[in-house]
């Protein structure tokens, strides 16, 4: 699965690090979703989606 999640965190001037902590994630994690080798549990793509006020759909996609 393809995501956004990069460029969201980019025009939000988040670290990997500062979204990981906001989400209760590692580092890694966020790292590892934002290159596709990691498709988020559902309740965590929720977390990401209201964190960035976005739907689901607008974050990741097939």
């Amino acid at each position: 699965m393809e995501n956004n999640l990069r460029v969201l965190r980019a025009e939000r001037k988040m670290s990997q690090a500062e979204l990981a902590e906001a989400l209760g994630v590692s580092r890694q994690t966020v790292n590892t979703i934002e290159n596709g080798k990691y498709d988020p549990s559902l309740p965590l793509a929720f977390s990401m989606a209201g964190l960035f006020g976005k739907k689901i759909e607008e974050i990741f996609f097939p």
